[in-house]
């Protein structure tokens, strides 16, 4: 006869369970919870007489739980009953990790999940997140018939998270709860809990002290992670995205023992890469760690080793240098750039240049007019005019002869680049149209900024000049061409300097800028930089002149941009906002399409909604 048997509190349980076994319906007053774990257990394919261990289940190789519970649980061992008590620690998936003692029926499983051997304390306590007891026939296996047990839960006092459980088991408790053990699993469960923040502080001070190390002043950029805690001087907050600090906090979750060397990584740049930062080896394993795209640092990783084991990582960060593509050479940097609207200018240019005829080559100061001339002009050894500095030509009284195309390459004429054509004079205007009618062929390159409104004569000669004409875009509107301007527009480096280059935050300051003196204006701050720095390693952001820095302020839209606007919303409208249709039949690319409508928004249109 069991101890079940004999108890009469338990008897109706007991019978209820055999019921339950064999198929039969049960009686009233049964636990709703008791049922639902019996069901479980025959949901999972527990067997109600398994006897002995059930299959092995692979322990953690390394895990803090036991290393904190352990010198707490040795002490109290003395103290229970040998013959009659167990005690048991499991992890958080129920994994036994140490066990002493002896109870009825003990058989030391490996793992007390209800998957394996049904319902019992630990799972219930596992599940709850309080305190559990299970007595006798509330277990699904036979061989815990006889068995008592109560179970407590183990926090972590950082995160709050179940650690793991503990439990008290022995023979079949009958009487009142709680179980006369509980008050043995709550102590026991204090002392480990006790020891798990002791080792934290640790830790934490282990984690500090790298930091600290590390750090060596506030201007070193470093990270401190240890999966829980974060250190960040000021210098890496500017430095690491928030994308950045994740994966290294990846990283520093995985634990493990380290070799005390240090890893430099290099992080992505460019949207579509992905790289990873190798950890030292643990156990064996190599362990990499996706990064974000476009980071722009690199960083130094050493890991935080604390008794033995690996607690986390410090990353020492550093601008990563971005080298722009070289690109074909130009005079000035005019021919370079690989934007859509750049190239289609180019190329309209050159094909102008190759047929007969002049060449009007229009757009905003600074856009590189003259220097797109130049270089169409390379190797003929061009006759250069300045109207900005004598507006008073002579071409009025014929000083200058205009070679044709017929003239050219026989009779030795040089072709006339005429460079800011608004600022001729009215009778150089009319003069320069009779040349043209007389002379429809000839090999003249007139570059011109538009802005007054232009007088009759120039207006005529506008017209002239209309069919072979060429605007060139301003800077703004190709950002994506500055990293290949830069070099460039560099002065070559003194013998023994490194060349100019450019942080990832600088960069994106200058092509945020809106650059209203164009290619010019970026040349001459490039040249001031090469000249004054008296720094080494890239140009930081903090380097540049206030307004780049700072970046660009709203402003109210141009006429001009208000009606390209209005036509942009009015064919997305007209093609129910499907985007490629609308730059279709606006006539324009889907990208160019895109970025204007990025130009749009925010800024302080007068005339209908935001894009």
């Amino acid at each position: 006869m069991t101890t079940a048997e004999q108890s009469p509190a338990l008897a109706p349980l007991r019978q209820a369970r055999e019921r339950f076994l064999t198929g039969r319906p049960l009686p009233d007053g049964v636990p709703d919870d008791v049922v639902a774990a019996w069901r479980r257990a025959r949901f999972f394919g527990v067997r109600p007489d398994l006897d002995g261990p059930v299959r092995e289940s692979p322990q953690p190789a390394d895990s803090p739980l036991l290393e904190a519970a352990r010198p707490a649980l040795t002490r109290i061992a003395p103290a229970l009953d040998a013959g009659r008590t167990a005690l048991v620690l499991t992890d958080e998936r129920l994994r036994v990790l140490w066990s002493t003692g002896s109870a009825p029926g003990d058989d030391t499983y490996a793992d007390l999940s209800e998957r394996e051997v049904g319902h019992n304390s630990a799972a219930l306590a596992l599940r709850t997140r309080r305190r559990a007891e299970v007595h006798g026939p509330e277990h699904f296996l036979d061989v815990w018939q006889d068995v008592s047990a109560v179970s407590v839960p183990l926090f972590s006092p950082e995160t709050g998270q179940v650690l793991g459980t503990l439990t008290v088991a022995r023979a079949l408790w009958a009487g009142c709860r709680p179980h006369p053990g509980a008050a043995l699993a709550e102590a026991a469960a204090a002392a480990v809990e006790a020891e798990l923040r002791a080792r934290a502080r640790t830790e934490e001070r282990a984690l500090l002290d790298a930091y600290e190390r590390a750090a060596r002043g506030r201007e070193r950029a470093v990270v401190a992670l240890d999966g829980r805690n974060r250190l960040i001087s000021e210098a890496a907050a500017g430095l690491a995205s928030p994308q950045v600090l994740e994966a290294l906090e990846r990283g520093a979750r995985v634990r493990g023992r380290g070799t005390g060397e240090s890893y430099d990584v290099s992080l992505p740049q460019d949207p579509g890469e992905s790289y990873g930062v190798p950890l030292p080896e643990v156990a064996g394993e190599s362990y990499d760690v996706p990064l974000p795209e476009d980071a722009g640092c690199t960083a130094e990783i050493t890991p935080v080793r604390h008794e033995g084991r690996v607690l986390g990582l410090v990353a020492v960060l550093a601008p990563r240098p971005v080298e722009p593509e070289p690109s074909a050479p130009g005079p000035g940097g005019a021919l370079v750039g690989g934007s859509v609207a750049w190239r289609h200018a180019v190329a309209r240019a050159t094909e102008l240049f190759r047929a007969p005829g002049p060449v009007l080559v229009t757009g905003e100061r600074g856009t590189g007019k003259t220097a797109l001339a130049l270089g169409l002009l390379d190797g003929t050894d061009p006759l250069v005019v300045d109207a900005a500095e004598s507006p008073e030509l002579g071409l009025k009284d014929g000083e200058w002869e205009v070679p044709s195309a017929g003239e050219w390459g026989r009779t030795g004429d040089r072709p006339l680049l005429l460079r800011h054509a608004e600022r001729l004079s009215q009778p150089d205007v009319a003069a320069l149209n009779s040349l043209l009618e007389q002379h429809p062929d000839a090999r003249l390159i007139a570059t011109h900024t538009p802005g007054t409104s232009p007088g009759p004569c120039l207006q005529r000669l506008l017209d002239t000049l209309a069919a072979r004409s060429v605007t060139l875009p301003a800077l703004r509107e190709r950002p994506e061409d500055i990293r290949e301007l830069l070099p460039a527009l560099t002065p070559a480096p003194a013998p023994g300097s490194p060349p100019l280059t450019w942080t990832l935050d600088a960069l994106r300051a200058l092509e945020q800028h809106p650059w209203p003196g164009n290619v010019t204006e970026l040349a001459h701050l490039v040249r001031a930089l090469a000249g004054g720095r008296r720094v080494f390693g890239p140009v930081r952001r903090g380097e540049l002149p206030d307004p780049v820095r700072e970046g660009p302020a709203g402003r109210t839209l141009s006429p001009m941009e208000l009606a390209e606007r209005s036509a942009i919303l009015e064919a997305l409208r007209r093609h129910g906002g499907n985007k490629a249709r609308a730059a279709t039949a606006l006539g324009i690319g889907r990208a160019t399409l895109y970025r204007k409508l990025r130009e749009y928004q925010g800024r302080d249109a007068q005339n209908g909604p935001r894009p």
